[in-house]
């Protein structure tokens, strides 16, 4: 067995056969043990640099523990033995960091609770975590607009309730796409003010044990940390987590459209689509011929589970007073959980979008599919003028089920009616069956589509 194989690996997250198709390594980088152990030894030296600025703590002793506290000294065998009596990793830290400071450890963790630390560390874990969704969007964002415009022109069938509907352009469809991801990144910078605030308020949320000092501490750490400060304490108001998880439901949501949409299109019987060609990705053990879109199922899947982890938060709302009695725990599932999934679905998204292969040619054959049929609503306004818009409808109504009993173009079914005829010349009828010529304003909405995205800028 190699190293790089942990036998202890139970999730797709940790799994080495799977971390990296669920997940990324920038994104486990930064929910892992150790960077949030960093960043609650960042919070607590923070602190005690904000309190010695004040004069609450001794100047010398806030200079120490700055110099010596020490996420990488830290005995990790201690800490998991005390973190599994304790219930809560921050005490156990506290212990080895007070020993790490000598004689100024004494100030350590000052009118501290241990909420304080772990929520303002994972509001540090979120900062770090966002900067790295709002690349991959920017990017999508990119790869979409690109799409868009490279399609703009491209006729296809457009598709409702799995059937053929009316014709559209590929574009039309990959601006839908850009336009989401628009929205995500606006969502993302409306809900960093209202995520990125620091936690300190102490054991019931009073500051008591730091008397007419607590606010102006509590403000000098949150400058410290460069987060924002709390209006009150939110201990036990998780609305800012639960929105940043929430987030990511939504930005999940739009890759497992798409995905859905690659999937179904990349099927032998549409073969609009593929997914970008690498050798042996998507083979089957059994069928050589077989070219499955991996990225797309990884995303559906993804979506799925970031899904239930935005209905945990939810649901992980609802505390009880001053501290919860359990609702907090679910957030250490949620939260991380839900980061690596979404940037492991964002990185899938990335490489299918990036070499995402696009047949033109097919998407124009399954256009003509239905010998005309897609475009029976533009026969139908064209005759409407002349009969009215339902009796229009009841006619072209009857025509279509002509056309599929004798299995019969549109055209030539209607060139034999003559309460069409009477208002409609063959060259008509054959202009008004023609998808291509009934693409409504596909190519302008992709038009508008690129001009506010790139208004509103892709970072």
């Amino acid at each position: 067995m190699t190293a790089a194989f942990h036998p202890g690996a139970t999730t797709v997250l940790d799994s080495v056969l799977f971390r990296d198709a669920f997940g990324t390594p920038a994104m486990r980088a930064v929910f892992g043990d150790l960077a949030y152990l960093a960043r609650c030894t960042e919070v607590e030296v923070a602190l005690a640099r904000a309190q010695g600025r004040l004069g609450v703590i001794p100047a010398a002793a806030a200079a120490a523990i700055e110099q010596h506290a020490s996420a990488d000294a830290l005995d990790l065998e201690r800490l998991r033995r005390e973190t599994d009596i304790v219930g809560y990793p921050i005490l156990p830290l506290v212990h080895q960091l007070v020993e790490q400071c000598g004689e100024a450890g004494r100030w350590l963790h000052w009118g501290a609770t241990t909420q304080d630390i772990m929520d303002s560390a994972v509001v540090l874990q979120l900062r770090a975590a966002l900067a790295l969704v709002e690349a991959d969007i920017a990017e999508l964002r990119r790869l979409l607009a690109a799409l868009a415009l490279r399609h703009r022109d491209t006729p296809m069938a457009g598709r409702t309730h799995l059937q053929q509907a009316l014709p559209t352009t590929f574009g039309a469809k990959a601006a839908v796409w850009l336009a989401m991801f628009d929205r995500h990144a606006e969502r993302l910078a409306q809900l960093r003010p209202r995520v990125l605030v620091g936690q300190f308020a102490g054991a019931a949320g009073t500051l008591a044990s730091l008397g007419e000092q607590g606010l102006a501490v509590q403000q000098a750490l949150m400058d410290e940390l460069g987060l924002g400060v709390p209006a009150t304490p939110w201990h036990v108001a998780r609305d800012g987590l639960a929105e940043a998880v929430n987030f990511l439901a939504l930005v999940t949501g739009s890759l497992g459209k798409i995905a859905l949409d690659v999937m179904i299109m990349a099927s032998t019987e549409f073969g609009e689509l593929q997914e970008p060609y690498v050798a042996g990705r998507g083979a089957s053990s059994t069928m050589p011929q077989k070219r499955n879109p991996i990225s797309s199922e990884l995303m559906l899947a993804a979506s799925k589970a970031v899904r239930q982890h935005a209905g945990l938060m939810l649901d992980a709302m609802v505390q009880d007073f001053e501290r919860a009695t359990g609702p907090w725990h679910a957030e250490w599932i949620a939260v991380p959980e839900s980061f690596v999934l979404s940037a492991g679905a964002l990185h899938q998204a990335r490489f299918m979008l990036g070499g995402l292969e696009v047949d033109a040619g097919r998407m124009q054959r399954n256009l003509g599919l239905t010998g005309g049929l897609i475009v029976a609503e533009a026969v139908m306004m064209g005759l409407a003028p002349h009969l009215g818009r339902q009796p229009a409808h009841d006619l072209v109504y009857a025509a279509c089920r002509d056309a599929v009993q004798q299995g019969a173009p549109l055209a030539q079914v209607l060139q034999r009616r003559p309460e069409v005829t009477a208002h409609l010349d063959a060259a008509a009828i054959e202009r008004l069956t023609d998808p291509a010529r009934y693409l409504g304003q596909a190519p302008q909405i992709v038009d508008r589509a690129l001009a506010r995205s790139a208004a509103q800028g892709r970072g």
